[in-house]
């Protein structure tokens, strides 16, 4: 396994959720046609796709993208049209959770951990 690459939300209206999701995570699609909307989200890939067929939606599956603020983000989520589903918690340490849906559903997972590092960038002894 090499890491986490893209996580797909599905959804009725991609033109209206490319616009929500451009607000939300302030970033302007790189990749946008009609079958797929690509965001880079600091490296990351967030995806839009139209959805088709089975359209239930869970939360037993989350993706966290990490936040330095999570009252802020959570509240500027929920300002722009998120609804919550699980409140701000502190799960252990410093670290912080919360998870929103958006307008279409989906649960969209923040996390402030300020313990977390991407590969590479953990300093080395001498």
């Amino acid at each position: 396994m090499l890491g986490l690459r893209t996580t797909i939300y599905k959804v009725p209206d991609l033109a209206a959720a490319r616009a929500w999701y451009a607000k939300a995570f302030q970033v302007q699609p790189y990749f946008d046609q009609p079958f797929y909307v690509g965001f880079n989200v600091k490296g990351y890939e967030l995806g839009l796709l139209p959805e088709e067929g089975d359209t239930q939606k869970t939360s037993n599956i989350l993706s966290y993208w990490g936040v330095e603020d999570i009252e802020s983000e959570f509240n500027r989520l929920m300002a722009i049209g998120a609804t919550a589903h699980e409140n701000p918690t502190n799960v252990g340490g410093d670290i912080v959770t919360a998870t929103v849906r958006d307008p279409w559903g989906n649960v969209i997972g923040i996390i402030f951990n300020p313990e977390f590092q991407l590969p590479g960038s953990i300093s080395q002894p001498d």
